[in-house]
């Protein structure tokens, strides 16, 4: 495929070249003045250092180029929730289609896969475990990644605090066989990197709802119900990230761009996201009848809790009646004249209230 010949404008570029920083200096440690986490070229798999992102395009548009005129390498620009001036600057050098640009301005897209000419535009959910969010409760929090990849560029995207990327690149470019390869590689790279967060989510959800199974059922008396509900709302957040991700994942594979190499990693990335996709599904499965367990051993408990009400009333209820019968004050009441009277009444009171607490003994209801 011909790589289309555009140069960078130093006008459209200012805004890069004013916060360009130096890359010996680890990203980490690099004051965040911009959307722009990192930038680099890359030749026969290898990092070339540039001070800008305008130096970094021009030296892959300007410089040697393959004998049918594609790039030798390609340009990598990695930003965090730029703002729409930033990335229409980028837009610009790039040829990036305006409805791409504003999906990945607003966010808050599903995962798919469309083409723009000779770019591609691949969306993905992230995912990020909370274990103490509100309340303390485990929370499931989303975020996105959009990855631009045309002929010899490379603009990732991303929006929420997880699914960063510097660990992904630190892997690529200790392989100079992958980045090689082109732009392709970074983008499986990233899927990859977002597959595997779907993974150590969904086996840190499995572990609560291991926790929420064996409380249900433990001996001690307790109300998960809230917990549970907060689990299947977790689970549908998971859900709507890694389902609608197979068919452009898929769809990614077959696409003509990507080199045979990369179609097998992707493939692999592509079952994962299988195992993860029926684990989660499971999920709802195990969830329901735990919840049902729940709300029956609860039902039970009341239950419980109105009988032995009910058995302590019955038993108050035989010294109330016969005090009350005693406290009418009639004149003509034999056992009141009687010297053993009292003692009589209240050993009728005891046998009663001793017969009726043994009959509910035995029948389980004390």
């Amino acid at each position: 495929m011909a790589m289309t010949r555009v140069r960078p404008g130093r006008a459209t570029m200012s805004l890069f070249k004013t916060r360009g920083r130096p890359h010996s200096v680890p990203s980490q440690v690099r004051r965040r003045d911009s959307a722009v986490i990192d930038w680099a070229a890359y030749i026969d798999g290898h990092r070339v250092c540039t001070g800008t992102v305008d130096d970094a395009v021009r030296l892959i548009r300007d410089g040697r180029l393959t004998p049918n005129g594609d790039s030798a390498g390609f340009v990598w620009v990695g930003l965090h929730e730029p703002s729409a001036t930033e990335l229409a600057e980028l837009a610009e050098v790039f040829g990036l289609h305006p409805l791409a640009v504003e999906d990945a301005i607003h966010a808050h897209q599903r995962p798919k896969l469309e083409r723009y000419d000779d770019v591609q535009f691949f969306v993905m959910k992230t995912v990020g475990y909370v274990p103490d969010g509100p309340d303390g409760a485990e929370v499931v929090e989303t975020g996105e990644i959009m990855v631009f990849c045309g002929t010899d560029f490379v603009v990732t995207v991303r929006h929420g605090p997880h699914g960063e990327l510097g660990s992904v690149r630190e892997r690529l470019e200790g392989d100079a066989g992958r980045l090689a390869l082109g732009p392709a590689a970074v983008v499986h790279a990233v899927a990859d990197r977002v597959v595997d967060g779907y993974v150590c989510v969904a086996d840190a959800v499995q572990d609560d709802i291991d926790e929420v199974e064996e409380a249900v059922f433990s001996p001690e008396r307790t109300d998960e119900s809230r917990r549970i509900y907060q689990l299947k709302r977790e689970v549908i957040q998971l859900k709507r990230a890694v389902g609608p991700l197979a068919g452009p994942l898929r769809n990614l594979t077959g696409r003509r761009f990507v080199p045979t190499e990369i179609k097998e990693y992707l493939r692999d990335v592509e079952d994962h996201l299988t195992r993860v996709r029926e684990q989660v599904e499971s999920y709802d499965e195990l969830l329901n009848p735990i919840l049902q367990a729940n709300m029956t051993q609860v039902t039970v408990a009341d239950n419980q809790d109105m009988r032995k009400i009910s058995a302590w009333g019955a038993i108050f209820m035989v010294p109330t009646a016969i005090a009350g019968i005693y406290g009418m004050n009639f004149d003509f009441m034999p056992e009141t004249k009687w010297q053993f009277g009292y003692p009589m009444i209240l050993g009728v009171i005891a046998i009663a209230c001793l017969s009726l607490y043994r009959g509910f003994r035995r029948n389980g209801w004390l």
